[in-house]
């Protein structure tokens, strides 16, 4: 309204500018004497030498009104295209409404709000009855949950704007999706850490108690030893967890070349021990000689090795654990593949997330955490790859591994083998 009503003032006054500078053109001393006939036979009064000086005076201050007047309209319009990309750079919808619910001003954010399309139609209505009471002068929010695809939170507030003679109210809508995501895993973490450290802190107050006053030596042993595979695991649970908020708090994988085939012969060889007392054979087969990519060796080292360790964990005793690493095309391939339990169909979606186990019962035999396939999907993302899971129960499972090549595959056809095998 401001803008229509500086549009007309600018448009008058300048008509009259150029009125004011026709008149001055014709008023020069070459054509002041017909320009006085004319005026006299049309009966106006002429203007004498010294009222034509004011009316120069008022011509200069009319020509300063224009240029101000173009400048602070301009100025306008300048500052109002900066206020709009701002608020369209706000990834929060945000939407002015007036005392009527009528929207005068939004961002790019809100629109599929006001185009009121599908899901969105639902968040639409709650900014409508959000504004009425907005307007009446109270705060208002609600939180909607849009159920797509993709499931959505979405969080409208709607604030009463202030007091200048206009009601008004400005609402905004913010998807919350991630946030609340978090904040389950939070709690969810939380849970599940208090659980897996209660139980082997219980265990060992327990087995301190009954080793108090016992004096059969084998007995003794034998608690001992509970013991300290209890606070093992316990060291276990710190450690990975240790682990995992390291990995997670890298941002990328670095720079480093790394010779994949590498990392995964010292990731078997880590698991030397933990292969020959599960009896399990960890069989380690390289078959390019080119296995180079950029990335961190140590988060490298924590997934393979976790992929490696899992394997034996659920492999039945006298099976072996494949690990073959290829180049192939512009990638480099990890294969962890067993032949034990395998898993679920319906697990498989959920073998990444922090605790989760297929076998509960499994798991505590043999002292997991639940946090390695964790480990081993944020190393993957850090290095920009892929994950594939294959398995079928009873039948065992393949992880598969591909990192870009740090510069294209190289297949010389050589092949080095490194196994483990289980104690005779």
């Amino acid at each position: 309204m401001n803008s229509a009503i500086s549009s007309v003032l600018i448009a008058a006054v300048v008509a009259a500018a150029l009125a004011t500078v026709v008149a001055r053109f014709f008023w020069n001393r070459a054509q002041r004497n017909h320009v006085y006939e004319s005026t006299m036979r049309l009966g106006f009064e002429i203007p004498s030498e010294r009222e034509m000086v004011r009316f120069d005076d008022l011509l200069a201050i009319v020509e300063r009104s224009v240029r101000d007047l173009r400048s602070e309209n301009l100025q306008s319009e300048s500052a109002q295209f900066r206020l709009q990309s701002a608020l369209n750079a706000l990834p929060v919808a945000v939407m002015v409404f007036d005392g009527e619910g009528s929207v005068v001003e939004s961002n790019a954010a809100s629109q599929p709000f006001l185009e009121a399309r599908h899901g969105d139609a639902l968040v639409g209505a709650a900014v409508n009855d959000l504004i009425r009471v907005a307007n009446s002068g109270s705060e208002a929010s609600t939180a909607i949950e849009l159920f797509g695809p993709p499931r959505r939170t979405v969080l409208v507030t709607t604030v009463p704007l202030p007091e200048d003679g206009q009601p008004g109210a400005v609402a905004f809508v913010e998807d919350i999706t991630e946030r609340r995501q978090l904040e389950a895993i939070r709690t969810d973490l939380v849970a599940n850490i208090s659980h897996e450290l209660k139980t082997p802190v219980g265990a060992i107050g327990l087995l301190a108690e009954t080793l108090q006053g016992e004096d059969d030596r084998a007995i003794v042993e034998r608690l001992a030893n509970r013991i300290n595979a209890e606070a093992m695991r316990i060291a276990q649970i710190i450690e990975d967890l240790i682990e995992l908020s390291r990995i997670e708090s890298v941002d990328g994988a670095g720079t480093a070349i790394v010779e994949l085939s590498e990392v995964a012969s010292d990731a078997v060889e880590s698991l030397r021990t933990a292969a020959v007392q599960a009896e399990v054979s960890v069989q380690l087969v390289v078959l390019s000689a080119d296995t180079r990519i950029v990335g961190e060796r140590r988060q490298l080292l924590s997934a393979i090795g976790n992929l490696i360790d899992n394997a034996i964990k659920y492999s039945d005793s006298g099976t072996v654990v494949d690990v073959t690493v290829e180049a192939v095309a512009n990638d480099v391939v990890v294969k962890v593949a067993d032949h034990g339990i395998g898993i679920p169909t319906r697990d498989i979606d959920r073998i990444f997330e922090r605790f989760y186990r297929v076998d509960q019962a499994r798991s505590r035999q043999t002292g997991g955490t639940g946090l390695g396939l964790a480990i081993v999907r944020h190393a993957v993302v850090n290095h920009e790859a892929d994950i594939d899971v294959e398995s079928r129960l009873g039948e065992g499972s393949t992880f598969t591994l591909r990192f870009p090549s740090s510069k294209g595959a190289t297949d010389s056809g050589e092949t080095e083998v490194s196994t483990l095998k289980k104690r005779t």
